[in-house]
């Protein structure tokens, strides 16, 4: 697809596992950017993922001057819960109505774990679709990559491509005909901003389609090779060393100027990370805010 530009874009981090030092933000386990993003004189601020506590998330987003009425749209990754929990309290806040919640069509299924125990880890029942659609969110669900506005658009479903990534838990869901199957994830998208010779950003939740195959897929989508930065959560937190050397080797072979990765991430591939791409890369934390 032919990707036009962004002219700037500000990303701040909301909510996020840690917070900065001597900071007075709540962490949380989940994540959720703004995302400000400017083209020709409009200015859209949209929202990628509400994390799992939305009183946490509005006390950080007092703290960091962000009226929750000034948002456009909201991107959510995937379906579960450290993303998406405490959405239909923050529609209404925000108390609009026909606002976009973007996302893949898998959103809503069962979607659970049977280690340590049995519990679904998915859209909870108080996020449910007639709930957020009765609060003012219209939902675009599709598999494709959706513009939400020229030069920022969503990954659409992410081919797997490479053989070392996974999804990076156990998770399970139950089929139309009653069968208990592995969940892949297919539902795990990202958000992609574009920069006129300056390359692209790529905002992921969890990166459960593997951050490898999605910096392929972007590329190959927009025909853009230059990667201005990866923000988000790559999912290596329970992977083992080979995986998340694989990770980080497959990622240096790509033009990446910057790599700012936390939430699911985990200390080890963090490390890793850091060793290979020293300055470049940054732990991420709650309060950041990053400008392009």
């Amino acid at each position: 697809m032919l990707l036009k530009y962004l002219d700037k874009m500000s990303i701040t981090v909301v909510a996020e596992d840690s917070v900065l030092y001597e900071s007075p933000y709540w962490g949380q386990h989940g994540v959720s950017f703004l995302i400000e993003a400017w083209r020709a004189n409009i200015k859209k601020n949209i929202l990628v993922d509400v994390g799992q506590n939305h009183e946490a998330l509005l006390h950080n987003m007092k703290l960091l001057d962000i009226n929750p009425e000034i948002l456009d749209a909201i991107v959510l990754t995937h379906c579960h819960y450290d993303h998406t929990l405490g959405i239909v309290d923050l529609l209404k806040v925000i108390g609009k109505s026909d606002f976009p919640i973007v996302a893949h069509p898998g959103l809503f299924r069962l979607n659970f774990i049977d280690n340590p125990y049995l519990r679904h880890v998915g859209v909870m029942q108080e996020d449910s679709r007639d709930k957020i659609e009765a609060n003012g969110g219209a939902l675009y669900l599709t598999t494709d990559p959706l513009q939400i506005m020229p030069g920022l658009v969503t990954t659409g479903e992410v081919e797997r491509q490479t053989d070392f990534e996974e999804v990076g838990i156990a998770l399970k869901t139950i089929t139309d005909n009653n069968k208990i199957i592995e969940d892949r994830m297919n539902d795990d998208i990202s958000l992609v901003a574009n920069f006129k010779d300056k390359g692209m950003v790529i905002v992921t939740g969890c990166s459960h389609a593997g951050i490898v195959n999605i910096v392929k897929q972007t590329i190959e989508m927009t025909g853009v090779k230059k990667i201005r930065s990866i923000i988000g959560g790559l999912h290596l937190v329970e992977a083992p060393m080979e995986r998340i050397k694989k990770t980080v080797e497959a990622l240096a072979g790509f033009d990446i100027d910057s790599i700012m990765a936390g939430h699911c991430t985990g200390f080890k591939a963090q490390v890793e990370l850091h060793s290979h791409f020293q300055e470049k890369f940054l732990p991420l934390q709650t309060g950041m805010k990053f400008d392009f």
